[in-house]
């Protein structure tokens, strides 16, 4: 009796342990993703710079990436349109991106929307795979998203 007393405590602890690991198998890899930080906005001689933080973590290279922007004034108006190119981003690279909009104020400036993905391109890479993936955060009073 007691074997096999012994025999079940080894059996229920070997299921137990093998349970414990199931999450472990059941982790699948992460979401393929564009993460795009606006992290600052700062008065310059031309107007408002802006500067990005993009990471890319789709999985594949992209030779152009581009986006149309709105900037709300604010009074919640939009103030104008305008595309950002951030040109090539290496698959797994975080890249630091500035871009100076002539005649903007920082401080009239409310919200940034991404309105679109103008360019989209590489190697395997789908033209929606950069809208579809697209994480927005930002490190401003501004709102920022899609």
């Amino acid at each position: 009796m007691k074997r096999l007393t012994a025999s079940f405590r080894l059996l229920t602890s070997t299921f137990a342990m093998s349970l414990a690991m199931v999450p472990a198998w059941a982790q699948s890899a992460p979401a393929p993703a564009l993460n795009l930080e606006l992290n600052a906005a700062q008065p310059s001689d031309q107007g408002c710079r802006l500067t990005f933080v993009v990471n890319n973590a789709l999985g594949a290279e992209l030779s152009k990436a581009a986006f149309e922007i709105a900037l709300f004034n604010e009074a919640g108006i939009v103030d104008r349109l305008t595309v950002l190119d951030f040109k090539d981003l290496p698959a797994g690279k975080t890249k630091v991106t500035r871009f100076d909009l002539a005649g903007a104020d920082c401080g009239k400036l409310s919200r940034v929307l991404i309105n679109s993905a103008t360019e989209c391109a590489g190697t395997g890479v789908e033209p929606a795979a950069c809208m579809r993936g697209l994480k927005t955060s930002t490190r401003t009073a501004i709102a920022f998203g899609v």
